[in-house]
């Protein structure tokens, strides 16, 4: 039952970071509301919270979104699927799994279909950012026909 504010409160006292200069992201959303409780924003245990700190030049990317860093990841696909292609991509880290489909699916890298995405012998959450998945620069990530049930960030 912590609120948002209770949690900045925890994390100042781990490491010292100032309270007011704290933004909290889950699941790529900015948690505004000082006062609501976390799991109103789905966060259970071993869920990931990013804290970024407020500066005068912080920059936001597509306005609710923290800032990340572009990697190159290699996508590769299953035989069924264009002959095990080796399909190199520049990224946002802070990207969902849902949205780098979506990037292939514009570049017609990919026909339409709906799609499985491994990374490091685990299916990737739609939802979930690359970095929540623990995707790094130069890192292969999986894609084959079909889809999966379930799954929080």
């Amino acid at each position: 039952m912590d609120t948002v504010q209770s949690l900045k409160e925890k994390i100042h006292i781990v490491d010292g970071t100032s309270i007011k200069r704290m933004i909290l992201y889950f699941c790529g959303t900015e948690m505004e509301d000082e006062f609501r409780s976390v799991t109103e924003y789905g966060i259970e245990e071993r869920s990931e919270v990013i804290v970024f700190l407020k500066s005068s030049t912080r920059e936001m990317v597509n306005n609710n979104r923290p800032p990340g860093k572009f990697i190159n990841v290699v996508v590769e696909t299953s035989s069924s699927l264009l002959n095990s292609a080796k399909i190199p991509i520049e990224i946002l880290d802070s990207s969902r799994v849902d949205e780098m489909g979506k990037l292939l699916l514009e570049r017609k890298i990919l026909p339409v279909d709906e799609y499985i995405f491994i990374h490091k012998q685990r299916v990737m959450n739609d939802g979930c950012s690359l970095r929540w998945h623990g995707v790094e620069n130069g890192d292969y990530i999986y894609v084959f026909k079909g889809t999966v049930g379930g799954g929080e960030c």
